[in-house]
């Protein structure tokens, strides 16, 4: 995987040029299976298996690119525990806690606006 490096210029951090690391984090967590996984996540510590019960609908594969992804970022602490079976945990980090409010907020908002979304859908279908 070639990705970009953190060189320390404004440029890294403009999510206006195509070319900048911030839109390559932004495009990796801006998915709807890493908002879930973050929001599942919340404040507790999960199982792979707990994790793919509460993520309604995701594959194992797409599970695991995104606890990977999540994790490769910084937002998400994997714990393996040496035991038989082995026994993997999913922590958010400090980073994945801030990342959260952000989540709740888009949670936040579908919540109020489900609405009104609903009934512009169906004007615009008409």
């Amino acid at each position: 995987m070639v990705t970009k490096q953190f060189k320390g210029s404004p440029e890294d951090a403009d999510l206006t040029r195509a070319d900048s690391l911030a839109r390559e984090i932004f495009s990796d967590v801006a998915n709807k299976w890493a908002f879930l996984i973050i929001e599942f996540l919340g404040e507790r510590t999960l199982r792979f298996t707990e994790l793919r019960n509460e993520v309604e609908g995701i594959s194992h594969k797409m599970l695991t690119q995104n606890l990977r992804m999540l994790e490769r970022n910084g937002l998400v602490e994997r714990t393996v525990h040496p035991t038989v079976p082995p026994r993997v945990d999913y922590t958010l980090t400090e980073p994945g806690q801030a990342l959260r409010a952000t989540v709740n907020g888009m949670c936040d908002w579908t919540s109020r606006y489900l609405v009104d979304i609903e009934a512009s859908r169906r004007r615009f279908d008409a």
